[in-house]
Order: structure tokens, then sequence, then C-alpha cells
């Protein structure tokens, strides 16, 4: 049974400027795993606004956008050993989510970048 279905795109260019400009948001919605991941990769940018998306999306797939004890840097998007798309959870966001008794995530990374 699919409990939901979301999507959300983002201009990678948006990612970038808040990241340049506004100290702490890095950390504020991404967590350790995926700076990690993100600042290894020559396009960061792309790889920060597809993660930023993608939680974007869990979101709105859910319904409830934000509750009480979830945040935004304990959803982490990352790439399982083949290089597919997963999503997991941590802190206080683990168990608001296990609540839901979701079952199965599907997570999809798409860009768009501007010519």
């Amino acid at each position: 049974m699919i409990f939901g279905i979301g999507t959300d795109l983002i201009e990678v260019e948006r990612v970038a400027d808040k990241m340049e400009k506004k100290h702490g948001f890095k950390e504020l919605v991404f967590s350790a795993g995926e700076i990690i991941y993100c600042e290894a990769r020559t396009y960061k940018y792309e790889h920060y606004a597809a993660r930023f998306a993608a939680k974007e999306a869990f979101l709105k797939a859910i319904g409830t956008g934000w509750r009480n004890g979830t945040a935004f840097n304990e959803i982490e998007i990352y790439n399982d050993e083949e290089g597919k798309p997963e999503i997991r959870f941590h802190g206080l966001t683990a168990k608001t989510i296990a609540d839901l008794k979701l079952g199965k995530i599907f997570v999809s990374l798409s860009l768009i970048l501007k010519p």
C-alpha cells in the first residue's frame, strides 16, 4: 500500500546562495553524513540541492509537514553501495517517523540545471 507520494524541485543556485550567505544553514539542514558526502563531490551544490528537494518531497508524501520532534538535519539522504538513493532518520525524528509505521520509503533524486 502506498502511503503517499511527494515531489519537489529546487534550483541549485538557490541552495548554493543560502549556503554561501547564511552561516549555519548547512548544519541546520544537512546531516553530518550528507555534508561529508556532498563536500567530497566536484559539483557539491547539485548534491546538496538534490538532497534538500528529497527531504521536502518526503515531508509532502507523509502529509504532515514538520511535527514536534523532527529536524531537517535528522532526515538523511544517502546512497547505498550500488549508488541507489535511500533515506534514513536520526535522533527524535527517527522515533517520530517510526511511530507513523510507514513501511518502505522509496527515494528518487532529480536536478534542474539552468543552461
